[in-house]
């Protein structure tokens, strides 16, 4: 396909994650973003826009920002549709799992209306993950004349013929929640087929430590929630990439120390790992 461009958000707060910035977080050797911004070349695309703070390490992209910041993903997307000058733009949330499946999907079905967009295994239409014609996408959202903050989704596409493409739950799945994130994680490691001979670079998966957890938790009168395996080990897997490998152990144990001080429940264990977390990410791209 030739004339399309792309426009990637990544401008979101995460608050679902406890604030951290989801398009850096790392999934199957890349960052979230970096997915989608690879997905987005290998559909074809002219030119890419990246709403969001620029990231270093993220090259050939645009850099665009809707005012005011976290004004909403329409919003975002009016800030960069200004930025291009294609007949079609693909649209990718910076945190789909899978955005080449995604671009696939999209990009190899028929468009005899304004564009098309991708339906989840529950029926629901992913406006914000599709190809639209760039000239009737601007004109629509030209007519909210009090500006398209906050503005639904839904209502982006009103009176537009944009045709629906079911591509299966692995196409539309995102990251919005921790879990999510581990979820993604055991899809990708599962479909590789890389064996790791180097003990240092293994990534055991949660269910290999379960019986030592036992131990634990039977030793020292532990709950499942005061040891939550997976959660402890994506930690390490993220300081690990953003920082160095050593700094794994030693950021666990502050999450512990810094959980431990604010009254140690399940969710301040959280919150202090999301916290190392985005720091993380932070700290990688000074």
């Amino acid at each position: 396909m030739t004339g399309m461009a792309a426009i990637v958000l990544a401008g979101g707060r995460g608050s679902r994650m406890g604030g951290i910035a989801k398009p850096l977080l790392q999934l199957g050797g890349s960052t979230l973003l970096g997915r989608a911004v690879d997905a987005a070349r290998a559909a074809g695309c002219d030119a890419i826009v990246v709403v969001g703070p620029p990231v270093e390490g993220v090259s050939g992209v645009r850099w665009a920002r809707e005012d005011p910041p976290f004004g909403g993903p329409v919003s975002a997307l009016a800030a960069a549709l200004e930025l291009v000058t294609a007949d079609w733009v693909l649209v990718l949330p910076a945190d789909l799992v899978s955005p080449r499946d995604a671009a696939r999907a999209l990009t190899g079905a028929g468009r005899d209306g304004d564009g098309v967009c991708l339906v989840d295994d529950q029926g629901r239409e992913q406006w914000l993950t599709g190809i639209y014609r760039t000239a009737a996408l601007g004109e629509r959202l030209a007519t909210f004349v009090d500006g398209v903050e906050g503005l639904p989704a839904r209502r982006m596409v009103h009176g537009l013929r944009v045709g629906r493409i079911e591509a299966g739950a692995a196409a539309a799945a995102d990251v919005d929640t921790w879990d999510h994130l581990r979820e993604a994680r055991r899809r990708v490691a599962a479909g590789t087929e890389t064996t790791m001979a180097d003990s240092s670079s293994r990534t055991l998966p949660p269910e290999a430590l379960d019986a030592w957890g036992a131990v634990l938790r039977d030793r020292f009168d532990l709950s499942e929630d005061d040891l939550p395996i997976s959660l402890i080990l994506d930690l390490a897997r993220d300081v690990a990439n953003g920082v160095a490998r050593p700094a794994a152990p030693f950021s666990a144990y502050v999450a512990g120390l810094v959980a431990g001080r604010a009254g140690g429940s399940p969710e301040q264990v959280r919150a202090a790992v999301a916290e190392i977390t985005r720091l993380a990410a932070e700290h990688g791209d000074e």
